[in-house]
């Protein structure tokens, strides 16, 4: 440690080292029974030392040891205090070093000055670090009258939490403060502040246009996935609308969630040979640490498990959107289960671009992934995951018929008839799980087989070496007298087809 005589500055008072290694150590003192100046210099404080008083006590913060006077602080910290009547025991010597002091260092010398007299500013920025640092040192009322855990309280409390702005400031500051933060409400209180502002602006505004985002949203989805989940749920329990919760979801999505709105456009761009299929599905990231994958694992469990259940809170798209994202992470199967369930209410709504699910392999987190493919039944696609949808879908409709309820299956129909076109591009795609997806809707759901036609065609393009009797047995699936005059004009002239089916 440099040693400072009367009028001698330490100008670098922010980073006091004598070596790279070495921890950097700091003398203050405090201005009322010691001879002390604080000035400033360069927008930075620099400590005039008095040498006739010596320290007599060293603190360690972070990297940083403070060479201090036990007094000041043992009147207005009772957890030095208690320390000092017990033999402090350190391979430094009598150095106190305070782990995962909250705040780190820049904390502590605030509250340094704080107990040498000096004046000291509150602001959103430290005013929880100080609330929480206060706290682990035990700055209560019976140790002196204002002392700083009363203040910090104050403040937070009259000051920081009337405000938006300086709410959604505290808030963000508590993501480095855990778990004190928790402990002391001050996260709760943030986030029912957030909620309560929130719901009244939505009060407010009821005449707005109704695609129009709140102006709240971007603030809510800068937090960190367990913050914004509280205040998703003091939203919740102040009655907002489930579409502007679900509205809010979306946003937080597309902030933390990059690929999720990357569509995959069809089978198109690789290579046929059926025993060396490769097919990139994402150009995102090469590498993604094991870290960040955890995280976003997280952030779409999180998510999932917060979707308003009203139908008409988040769209079609977006679930099929967390549902890819959820294959990609392996998420929680109990989870999965229940977005499939979810998507199948609103099966109607979706494209068929949607539903293109890639087949992920264990790891395939969101990195490029080149699948080299030589089983029969392993798909570029994931089509079980489809074929689940629906299941959940015509079991809905199947109470909605013993409800004497009206059903939508014509749009079913065409949406999955198109969807089996795509598949069939797959030369991986086997005919047997071909035939038993498209069986999968009753016969009088089609009012048209075009479609199924369209599919069946395309299967048959795609797999040219299938034998006279898969052809046929493909055919069967459909039904002839369900062709428009097009289809048929076109399945008459088409050499791909059983001679007995273009007969008929």
């Amino acid at each position: 440690m440099k040693s400072l005589q009367v009028g001698q500055a330490q100008q670098d008072y922010g980073s006091h080292t004598d070596g790279s290694d070495k921890v950097s150590d700091k003398s203050i003192l405090f201005p009322n029974k010691f001879i002390a100046i604080a000035d400033s210099f360069k927008g930075e404080h620099s400590w005039f030392i008095a040498p006739q008083i010596p320290t007599d006590f060293s603190i360690q913060v972070q990297e940083t040891t403070y060479n201090v006077h036990k007094y000041p602080l043992i009147s207005k910290c009772g957890y030095i205090g208690q320390l000092e009547i017990q033999p402090l025991i350190s391979n430094s010597g009598n150095v106190l070093k305070l782990e995962n002091f909250p705040g780190g260092s820049e904390t502590f010398e605030t509250i340094l000055k704080f107990c040498y007299g000096l004046p000291i500013d509150f602001s959103p920025d430290n005013i929880a670090a100080l609330r929480c640092a206060s706290e682990f040192l035990e700055m209560t009322e019976e140790l002196e009258d204002g002392n700083l855990i009363s203040k910090s309280e104050a403040f937070l409390t009259f000051v920081v939490l009337s405000s938006w702005k300086d709410t959604i400031t505290v808030l963000k500051s508590c993501e480095n403060l855990s778990p004190w933060a928790e402990n002391l409400q001050i996260v709760r209180r943030c986030c029912d502040s957030i909620a309560w502002k929130a719901s009244k602006d939505e009060l407010t505004s009821e005449d707005a246009t109704p695609n129009q985002e709140s102006w709240w949203f971007n603030d809510v989805a800068a937090f960190r996935i367990d913050h914004f989940m509280q205040i998703i749920s003091a939203i919740r329990a102040k009655g907002t609308k489930p579409e502007t919760i679900g509205k809010c979801i979306i946003q937080y999505a597309k902030r933390w969630l990059p690929g999720m709105e990357v569509e995959l456009e069809g089978l198109r761009g690789y290579g046929h040979e059926k025993c060396n299929l490769q097919f990139s599905i994402f150009s995102g990231k090469k590498k993604e640490s094991s870290g960040h994958s955890k995280e976003q694992k997280t952030i779409i469990e999180s998510l999932i498990s917060i979707i308003p259940p009203q139908q008409d809170a988040v769209s079609c798209k977006f679930m099929l959107q967390m549902l890819k994202m959820a294959m990609m992470y392996s998420v929680s199967p109990a989870l999965t289960t229940d977005l499939e369930k979810r998507v199948s209410l609103v099966l109607e709504d979706a494209e068929v671009s949607d539903l293109l699910i890639p087949r992920y392999q264990n790891g395939d987190q969101g990195k490029t992934v080149i699948m080299t493919i030589s089983s029969e039944e392993c798909t570029m696609l994931d089509i079980d995951v489809v074929q689940r949808i629906v299941e959940y879908f015509l079991m809905h409709e199947q109470q909605q018929i013993q409800q004497q309820q009206k059903t939508r299956k014509f749009n079913i129909s065409r949406l999955l008839d198109n969807y089996l076109a795509e598949i069939a591009r797959d030369p991986n795609l086997s005919i047997t799980k071909f035939q038993v997806f498209a069986e999968f809707l009753p016969e009088n759901t089609r009012s048209y087989d075009d479609g199924l036609y369209r599919a069946i065609d395309t299967y048959l393009k795609t797999h040219a070496s299938l034998t006279e009797h898969d052809r046929k047995r493909l055919c069967k699936i459909m039904n002839c007298e369900k062709l428009s005059l097009d289809a048929c004009l076109h399945a008459a002239q088409n050499e791909r087809l059983p001679l007995r089916t273009v007969v008929q």
